[in-house]
């Protein structure tokens, strides 16, 4: 799962987060941390205090690509996805992708 999630990363933001790590949290949750996630230039906008921009940019381009990562998800579980849930934070620079499953496997 965290191959995907960078797999993801690199071929749409063309970075690969410098961490990343997946742990399924109770039955039905999947959680990815990435961290190490901007690019060149978010981390400008960043340092000139534009971290809003960066935020509106990533969310909307997230909103965007959510069936992406939800497709990656419901193939290499074999469930489908209920719920998903992306959002970032500027200093630590992380990602956290969050996968609600359902209870039943499709395999």
């Amino acid at each position: 799962m965290t191959d995907a999630m960078v797999a993801l990363h690199l071929r749409y933001y063309n970075r690969a987060p410098a961490t990343a790590k997946t742990q399924m949290l109770g039955d039905d949750l999947l959680a990815c941390v990435l961290g190490g996630i901007y690019t060149d230039v978010e981390k400008t906008l960043i340092e000139i205090g534009r971290t809003g921009s960066v935020h509106d940019a990533r969310g909307q381009f997230q909103d965007a690509m959510r069936h992406k990562f939800v497709e990656a998800v419901e193939q290499l579980t074999g469930r489908a996805v209920v719920t998903f849930i992306s959002n970032h934070h500027v200093g630590p620079d992380l990602a956290v992708e969050l996968f609600w499953l359902d209870g039943h496997s499709s395999g």
